[in-house]
C-alpha cells in the first residue's frame, strides 16, 4: 500500500517540474511568448493551494479511498486534456484540472496511509512516500528535455495515463474504504476564505523576482492573501467545525512539524530552483548533465528509506530533527560552494549525503505531525499539513528568487554569477537551520509512539519500547 500511494505521489510531483524545462517548446508550438506560458505552472499551484484544505473534509464525507482513486482518476483527464491543448487559454484550463486532481492526490494519499498503516510501522511507510517529493524534481528536468528533444511535449502529459490508470485498479483491489462516521458540515465561507488567501499568497509568491506581473499586481496579491488569512484565523477561532482547525496546534508534536517543518521546507524549497539554475547558468552546464549530476541526491533519498526506522529507534525524533537539521543546513551551504574544479566524486558525494539527510528529515518531520493525532481528526491534520506545506514550498521559490535579485543589485549587476547563487545558499540555509528553536521543544518522549525509541530514565534504567 505504501508503494501505490508513493507512485501516485511520484506522478503528481513528477508532472510538476518536468513541465518546467518543456515551457519554451510548448511555447514555440502554440505560438506563444514563454513568459506567458508560465501562467501554466502558475495556474496548477493555485489550484492546488485553492484545493488541499478541501481534501479532508472530502475524506470524511466520501471516504478516503474513493476520492484517492477520483483524484487520480481527475489528475489523468487533466494530463490528456493538457495533451490536447492548442492555446494557452486550454492548457491554463488542463492544468488547473490537473491541480484539482493533485490537490486531493497528495493528502488523501497519506490519510489512507494513517488511517491503515499502524503507528509503529508509519516510519517505515513515509520513508516511501517521502521519496516522490525529493527524486521528482531530479528526474523532472533531465525527463523533460528528453522527451522535448527526441519527441513532442504532448508526452509530457501523456505518460501519466499508463500510470494513472494502473494506480486506479491498485488502489480498488488493494485499498479498503474508510470514513469517518461524524461527518461535520462544510465550512463554505472558511474555505473561500483561506483558499483565497493561499490563491493570493502563492501567485504573489510564483510571481516574486519573475517580471511576468508587475510589482504593484505582485505586492497587492501578496497583501491581499494575507488579509485573508489573518480573517481565516479570526473565522476559525469562532465557528464550530471551521475548514481547518487551528486547535490541532496545541499538540505539540503536530504544532513542531507544521512550524519547524515549514522553515525547513523553506530553505529546502529555495534549493530545488537554485542548485540547477547555478548548474546551468553559473557553470555552463546542460540539462541533462545537470539533471545527471543532481541524480545522486535521488539515489541518497531512496537509500535512506531503508535505515530510517532504525535511526528513529535508536535516536528518537527530538535528537534526529535538532542534530539533522543543523547537517542539513551545512549540506545547502556546501550545494553553494560547489564548482566546476571540485573531482566529481566529491561533488557526487556531496549531493548523496545531502539527498540522504534531507529525505531522513522529511521522513520524521510528517511522522511526527500525525504521531498524537487522534483518528477521528486525522482528515484535518492531513489537509492542515499539506496546505503549510505547499505554502512554505512556495515561500522558499519566492524567497531565494528575490535574494538572487538583491544579491545581483548590490553588486550593481546586470546578470547573475556564481556569487550570487552562494549567497542565496547561504542564505536559505540560515532560515532551514532556525527551524532547529521550534524542535527543541519537543520532549524527549516525542513521537515515541511511531518510532518505539527506547527512552533512558534518569536513574539510569531504560522503559519499555511503546511499539
Amino acid at each position: 500500500m505504501p508503494l501505490i500511494v508513493a507512485c501516485a505521489l511520484f506522478m503528481e510531483n513528477l508532472d510538476a517540474t518536468v513541465i518546467s524545462t518543456a515551457l519554451p517548446a510548448i511555447a514555440k508550438d502554440l505560438g506563444e511568448d514563454p513568459l506567458h506560458l508560465s501562467l501554466a505552472i502558475t495556474s496548477y499551484l493555485l489550484s492546488l493551494s485553492i484545493f488541499i484544505p478541501l481534501s479532508g473534509w472530502l475524506a470524511d464525507r466520501y471516504g478516503a479511498r474513493a476520492v484517492f482513486r477520483n483524484a487520480i482518476l481527475i489528475f489523468v483527464l487533466g494530463s490528456v486534456a493538457c495533451a490536447a491543448a492548442d492555446d494557452v487559454g486550454g492548457l491554463v484550463a488542463a492544468r488547473m484540472l490537473q491541480g484539482l486532481g493533485g490537490a486531493l492526490m497528495v493528502p488523501v494519499g497519506r490519510l489512507v496511509l494513517l488511517r491503515q498503516v499502524p503507528k509503529a510501522e508509519l516510519i517505515a511507510a513515509m520513508s516511501f512516500v517521502t521519496v516522490p517529493a525529493l527524486t521528482a524534481p531530479i528526474f523532472g528536468p533531465p525527463l523533460g528535455g528528453l522527451i522535448v528533444t527526441y519527441s513532442s511535449w504532448e508526452w509530457i502529459f501523456l505518460i501519466n495515463v499508463p500510470i494513472g490508470v494502473l494506480g486506479w485498479i491498485l488502489v480498488t483491489r488493494y485499498i479498503r474504504d474508510t470514513r469517518e462516521e461524524l461527518r461535520a458540515p462544510l465550512d463554505l465561507a472558511g474555505w473561500w476564505v483561506l483558499g483565497g488567501a493561499m490563491a493570493g499568497l502563492v501567485f504573489g509568491l510564483e510571481s516574486l523576482g519573475k517580471h511576468v506581473v508587475s510589482p504593484g499586481a505582485t505586492y497587492l496579491s501578496l497583501s491581499i492573501g494575507v488579509l485573508l488569512l489573518m480573517l481565516y484565523v479570526r473565522h476559525a477561532r469562532t465557528d464550530d467545525a471551521p475548514i481547518l482547525r487551528l486547535s490541532l496546534l496545541r499538540l505539540q508534536s503536530f504544532r513542531a512539524s507544521v512550524t519547524g517543518g515549514s522553515l525547513f521546507r523553506i530553505g529546502l524549497g529555495g534549493s530545488t530552483l537554485l542548485l540547477p539554475m547555478m548548474l546551468q547558468l553559473g557553470y555552463g552546464l546542460s540539462p541533462l548533465h545537470s539533471g545527471l549530476l543532481t541524480f545522486a541526491t535521488a539515489v541518497g533519498a531512496l537509500s535512506m528509506k531503508i535505515v530510517a526506522p532504525g535511526i528513529t529507534r535508536r535516536f528518537g525524533f527530538r535528537s534526529i530533527l535538532v542534530y539533522n537539521t543543523a547537517i542539513c543546513a551545512l549540506g545547502l551551504m556546501v550545494c553553494g560552494w560547489l564548482s566546476p574544479t571540485w573531482p566529481v566524486g566529491i561533488a557526487l558525494a556531496v549531493l548523496l549525503l545531502t539527498g540522504f539527510f534531507r529525505s531522513l528529515q522529511f521522513t520524521c518531520i510528517n511522522a511526527l505531525a500525525f504521531a498524537d493525532v487522534p483518528n477521528p481528526d486525522m482528515s484535518q491534520a492531513t489537509s492542515f499539513s499539506s496546505t503549510a506545506q505547499q505554502l512554505a514550498l512556495s515561500v522558499g521559490v519566492g524567497l531565494s528568487s528575490q535574494v538572487l535579485n538583491v544579491s545581483m543589485a548590490l553588486r550593481g549587476a546586470t546578470a547573475l554569477s556564481i556569487t550570487d547563487f552562494t549567497n542565496a545558499f547561504c542564505f536559505m540555509a540560515l532560515v532551514s537551520l532556525s527551524a532547529i528553536f521550534a524542535f527543541r521543544q519537543l520532549g524527549a518522549d516525542a513521537g515515541n509512539v511511531v518510532s518505539g525509541h527506547r527512552l533512558v530514565l534518569a536513574h539510569g534504567s531504560s522503559a519499555k519500547d511503546v511499539d
